[in-house]
């Protein structure tokens, strides 16, 4: 990497941080760091949702609201006019709310004024209820109630966004809220894009990637040119990149649909923005493209609802397992120091989701000595770098417990595509390298098991054959992947793994 492109991603430190899951300083010179210059690369597991935020926010000021009825319930001694009051009121507020984009937390509006829109939003909302509420019952027995909810309620709703807004910019400043982006194609639309971009400070567009060598300028709106297509392809920068946007001329169909073919084998979302588009299409395609995809190529769609699930399914069982295997995993680390010299567990450099480095922790079944971290040399039947013990916890595989730390830290799941060493080999060739859509397993997190693991596809992947037979495996189960279905490889992994005895683990 050039000197003027060097990061802290190439510093020691730096790499210790990525391995434990942590942010990255993002520490370019200045001259190729670009406008958007976030203070941290977060991976893009570690992203939130903005569609998600919304709905708890939403639903904190729902319960905001609930506990202000309740007092003014309370204080009315009970009265029907109270219930009126708070019931009409918080369903009146909560559309107020959401009609005067108070959920919006844009970057470019301070607390201030996020109390301002709230206030607003309560203002109308409340009256329009008060006015409701009038008209069918005298004030008699309405004001005495809205004396007490009104103030109860306001003070409330702009403590909570005050809660709100301080959470968001921590998550901004952390680098987890705003998506990352790269776009392929230094075109008009692109330009725009940027330009679009650094007015709401909604994305952060990392950089540029154009194949035109000779046209290609040095960068557009301060976003620095990168390299070409290839260099996209290779850059580590990516596993923290949430999205690859192509924007190409609308002519040019050939070169749209080879550039889709290259970068298919990545794990990033793809989606095309047209240059040469209208201005309101172009205008349009900049507002959502923080959001939702344009025009989705590749990659697999975001399903927040469905990730939120399956991360509390991971916490949840993995604690109740972890309790559980507690007790097997100290007997098993006493039997490894009783039976060879060296520590008790043994860390390895994986894949995990997007193509990031992890740190995966198992215990050791193999001689210090032998120890292989980038999987060199894949394990065979009789293996005389096994230890003794290590030949029961690996047919068992008790050797992967310690890996549940890695779902309880988000670097993993309970289920998913199993994570393969970086650099693993099969024969003398990167297993990677063999599978055109190699990648396209690291489009989830990978998982302690898994639907290949359950047909039989464990352990060394020997052939190419082997390695194909893997991918279609892991692509399948994400395609397919649901609750239910992760329940059910839970339900039979450990039978599928006890009842095989010819697999070479």
């Amino acid at each position: 990497m050039p000197a003027e492109e060097t990061s802290t991603l190439d510093v020691p430190h730096a790499r210790a941080a990525r391995a434990a899951g942590e942010p990255i300083p993002l520490q370019l010179a200045s001259d190729r760091r670009g406008p958007f210059r976030p203070r941290v690369l977060a991976p893009t597991r570690l992203r939130l949702a903005g569609r998600l935020i919304t709905r708890l926010f939403q639903g904190g000021d729902a319960l905001a609201l609930g506990v202000a009825g309740w007092i003014t319930h309370m204080q009315a001694a009970g009265s029907g006019a109270s219930l009126s009051v708070a019931a009409a009121g918080a369903l009146s507020v909560m559309a107020a709310l959401s009609l005067f984009n108070a959920y919006v937390f844009s970057a470019r509006n301070g607390l201030l004024r996020q109390l301002a829109n709230v206030s607003i939003a309560f203002a109308i909302g409340g009256s329009v209820a008060v006015l409701a509420l009038l008209a069918v019952s005298g004030p008699a027995a309405l004001v005495p109630a809205m004396q007490v909810w009104t103030p109860v309620a306001w003070a409330l709703l702009c403590a909570m966004h005050t809660a709100w807004w301080l959470h968001v910019r921590s998550w901004r400043a952390s680098g987890r809220l705003t998506p990352n982006v790269v776009v392929v194609g230094a075109t008009g639309s692109a330009e725009r894009l940027i330009a679009a971009m650094l007015k709401t400070r909604e994305v952060n567009i990392l950089g540029l990637f154009d194949d035109r060598a000779a046209r290609r300028p040095r960068d557009i709106g301060g976003v620095p040119v990168l390299g070409d297509t290839q260099a996209l392809l290779d850059h580590r920068i990516m596993p923290f990149v949430d999205r690859i946007v192509i924007s190409v001329p609308s002519a040019a169909r050939a070169r749209v649909a080879e550039l889709i073919e290259r970068l298919r084998v990545l794990p990033n979302e793809v989606t095309l923005l047209l240059d040469g588009e209208n201005a309101a299409h172009e205008a349009a395609a900049a507002e959502r493209i923080a959001d939702v995809p344009l025009a989705r190529l590749s990659g697999v769609p975001a399903n927040e609802a469905r990730a939120l699930l399956k991360r509390a399914q991971d916490l949840v069982i993995g604690t109740v397992a972890l309790i559980f295997a507690l007790p097997i995993m100290v007997v098993v680390a006493f039997a490894i120091r009783l039976d060879s010299p060296g520590p008790i567990l043994f860390r390895q450099r994986r894949h995990g989701f997007n193509n990031e480095e992890i740190v995966v922790w198992k215990f050791r079944s193999m001689k210090v000595e032998a120890t292989d971290a980038k999987a060199a040399r894949q394990v065979t039947a009789d293996d005389d770098r096994v230890t003794r013990v290590g030949r029961i916890i690996r047919k068992t595989s008790l050797d992967e417990l310690p890996q549940i730390f890695n779902v309880l830290s988000g670097q993993m799941s309970l289920v998913g595509p199993r994570p393969h060493a970086i650099g693993m080999k099969t024969g003398e060739v990167e297993s990677a390298k063999l599978v055109a859509e190699y990648a396209h397993r690291h489009r989830m997190k990978p998982g302690m098991t898994g639907w290949a693991a359950i047909h039989g596809s464990r352990g060394p992947v020997a052939t190419p054959e082997d390695v194909a037979r893997r991918v279609a495996y892991d692509v399948e189960y994400i395609e397919r992947q649901s609750f239910w279905l992760d329940m059910w490889i839970m339900l039979v992994t450990v039978p599928c793994l006890l009842g095989d005895s010819e697999a070479v683990r």
